[in-house]
Parts: C-alpha cells; structure tokens; sequence
C-alpha cells in the first residue's frame, strides 16, 4: 500500500522532498494523483480501441492507445501541479477556468470510443440500416441513369401496342368482308369468288402486312427494352457493396440513434458527464480544498526563489553602474590631461 500510495504521490505532480514535510497533506494528493492515473488509463483503451477500429491492427492499436494514454496522463500532471492556492477564491477560479475547459474537452474526446463500445450492438443494427439505404441510394442513381431512355422505349411501345390493336381490328373487319363476300352471306350476296371479292382480299392482305410490319417493330422495341433493362441490372449488380464498420459510420449510427432513442441519448449524456466530472475532478479537488500547509511550504519556496533573484539582480546591477562609473570617471581624466 505504501508502495502504491507513493507511485500515486508521484502521479499528483507533487513536490515530495516538500510534501514530506507536510504528511497531513499525503492522502489528498494520493487520492488527486489515483484520478489522473486512471484517467490516463482510461485515455489509453480509448485511443486504442479508436485507433483499432480504423486499422484493424493489435500493435498500432496498443501502441497508439499508450501514447495518447501518456499524453493525457501528462498533461492532467501539469494543470493539477501547475494550479497554486490563492488567498482569493475568486481568483483561484480565474485561473482555473481554461484548465477545466481543457479538461471538459479532454473528456469528451476520451469517452466517444467509449461510448462506441458500450452501444455496439445498437449501432451494429444501425449500420445494417445505413449500408441499406446507402445501397438503395447508390442504386437509384445508376437507375436514373437509364431511365431516360428506358421510359422512352416504354412511351413507344405503348402507342405502338395502341396502333397494332387499331390495325389488327381493321384486318379482321377487311378479312371478315372477303369471307363474306366469298360465300355469299354479305356484300353482293353472290357466292363466287369474282372480282369484288379480289379486291376485298386484297385489302385484307394488305392490312395483314401492314400488321406484321408493326408487330415486326414492336417486336424489335421489346428487345432494345430487355437489352437496355439487362444494362441496368447489370450496373446495379456491379456496385460494391462495401460495410460500414470505419470510426466515422459509427459515429454517425451513434448521432442516430442519439437523434431517435430518448433512453440511448440520456445514457450517452451520463456517460459523457462522467468521463467529465472525472476528468475535472482532480482540478477541483484543487480548487476547493482548503489552503494547507504544503501550500504555504511551497509559497514559501517560492517567496524565497523570487527575492533570491530580486536580490541577485540587484547585485548585478550595482556592479554595472559601478564599473560605468568607473569606468566614465578615467575616461573623463585622460581627456583632461591630453588638453593640457
């Protein structure tokens, strides 16, 4: 335990040689210096598991997430350390507040890969959505790419059809005349097969070959209409399907589901308010303990560093303007004896 208490010492920031001198004092910076240990371990698994959902690779995961952990270790090390007690609160706070700023963003920044990994199964199924309409999205362009002209080819089809049915029910009228006027149930009421019935049937054939030459047509429209549909589908089959798994899809599933599920977007602001209040807890444990007697030590210290170089610079500058002096007063002498 001592051990531990002692590594948690170092972690504070403190001055030991001086912090031996005030023992009342050991507890409080051991408890500030476990706060920013854990929250630099907990700066590390989260850079590591960002970092290992963009590349996928255990080593860059590990060493990425030891850097940043280090970094945020330090850097909570120096606004604990570098915050003096003031005899006025209010300006204890003033000073504080760009400290606790950086520590609200830091803890932002730390609890989003959290927060990734605490609702993954949600975003999971948010991400199938998304890649689904991505895909549906994706494939309605390559759609509206050959609509134009599949819709054109479906507009001549349509009034061809219309002109085919016009022309079939001519033909079977004219046909149905030639039969009758050959035997001998309409027109002349002649059965033979003379001269009217002739020119009956040849206007019936006519009006086949007019037919055919349009079924002919419609026929050739259907193939460019199934050649221009084997075309898109054929598009659509050669789009990539790729999944979204990268660190800015699941941030964007998370915005999401935060947008659409009361409970999700309150446990996401809980999660959040607590890596924040870790995260400024060691610099307001700072702030509102009481002034104590490391302090004074370390106001001491200080007191006497400060007047140590106030002092020293005194010296410094008697000696310059003794030497100028010195220094002008034979200048002005050896003027005096070269006028003589």
């Amino acid at each position: 335990m001592l051990r531990i208490r002692q590594f948690f010492l170092i972690c504070s920031g403190a001055h030991l040689p001086m912090l031996r001198r005030a023992p009342v004092e050991t507890n409080k910076y051991a408890g500030i210096g476990g706060t920013i240990f854990f929250t630099g371990l907990l700066a590390a698994l989260s850079g590591g598991y960002a970092l290992w959902t963009v590349f996928r690779e255990p080593w860059a995961a590990v060493l990425f997430g030891g850097i940043w952990g280090l970094m945020i270790f330090n850097l909570d090390r120096y606004i604990v350390s570098s915050m003096k007690k003031r005899e006025r609160f209010g300006q204890e706070l003033w000073m504080a507040t760009p400290r606790i700023i950086l520590a609200v963003l830091i803890a932002v920044v730390i609890s989003k890969p959290l927060e990734l990994q605490i609702f993954d199964r949600e975003i999971q199924a948010e991400l199938v959505l998304m890649e689904q309409a991505k895909f549906k999205a994706q494939e309605d362009k390559v759609k509206e790419r050959y609509q134009g002209r599949t819709q054109e080819l479906a507009g001549r089809l349509q009034a061809l059809q219309q002109q085919i049915d016009v022309q079939t029910a001519r033909r079977d009228t004219l046909l149905l005349l030639a039969q009758q006027e050959a035997d001998g149930t309409g027109g002349s009421r002649v059965k033979n097969l003379g001269p009217i019935y002739k020119a009956k049937k040849a206007d019936a054939d006519s009006a086949t070959a007019a037919l055919t030459r349009l079924q002919h047509q419609y026929a050739g429209l259907q193939q460019e209409l199934a050649t221009q549909d084997s075309a898109t589908a054929a598009a659509v089959t050669q789009l990539k399907r790729g999944s979204l798994d990268g660190l800015a899809s699941r941030l964007d599933a998370l915005g999401t589901l935060t947008k659409t599920s009361a409970p999700i977007r309150w446990a996401n602001w809980f999660i959040m308010l607590l890596f924040i209040a870790i995260e400024t807890a060691p610099v307001f444990v700072k702030l509102i303990s009481p002034r104590g007697p490391y302090d004074d030590l370390l106001e001491q210290h200080e007191y006497a560093f400060i007047m140590h170089k106030k002092e020293k610079k005194a010296i410094l500058s008697a000696e310059t303007e003794e030497r100028i002096a010195k220094r002008t007063g034979r200048s002005g002498q050896h003027v005096g004896q070269v006028v003589i």
